[in-house]
């Protein structure tokens, strides 16, 4: 006799169902859109090793605008990644510094940020012979 093609064991539980709305992955690409974008990345390794003044922090981060600066920050505060400290002072002081969770956040972006720089000239190499591969 040969073997039965029939399923035997149907009595399978049943897969979970994905969310129709996929909430969960559009809230992890709001996150990752938060502290994927570049400002956001040199904010946080800025801030990494202790609170920072808006100007220090300007002048730390080569090309952004007052503008950018000032929205990275708010966005960063909101998300709960930074908090921003008014001192009464004349005239008022405000430090922006770290939270817990923006701490527990530094580490990766640091590796990140580490990372794409000891790889600067092979990324910049390979562009260029893309490039020229595809005549851009």
């Amino acid at each position: 006799m040969g073997t039965s093609l029939k399923p035997a064991h149907i009595d399978l539980p049943a897969a979970p169902r994905p969310d129709p709305n996929h909430a969960d992955c559009r809230g992890v690409a709001s996150v990752l859109s938060r502290v994927g974008d570049k400002w956001s990345v040199f904010v946080i390794m800025m801030l990494s090793d202790g609170p920072k003044r808006f100007n220090e922090l300007k002048r730390l981060i080569n090309g952004i605008s007052q503008r950018m600066l000032t929205l990275t920050l708010r966005g960063l505060e909101r998300d709960g990644l930074v908090t921003r400290t008014i001192f009464p002072t004349i005239p008022p002081r405000v430090d922006y510094e770290l939270t817990d969770l923006g701490r527990g956040l530094s580490q990766p972006v640091e590796a990140l940020g580490k990372w794409a720089k000891d790889h600067l000239v092979q990324i910049e190499a390979a562009r260029t012979h893309f490039d020229q591969r595809n005549h851009t």
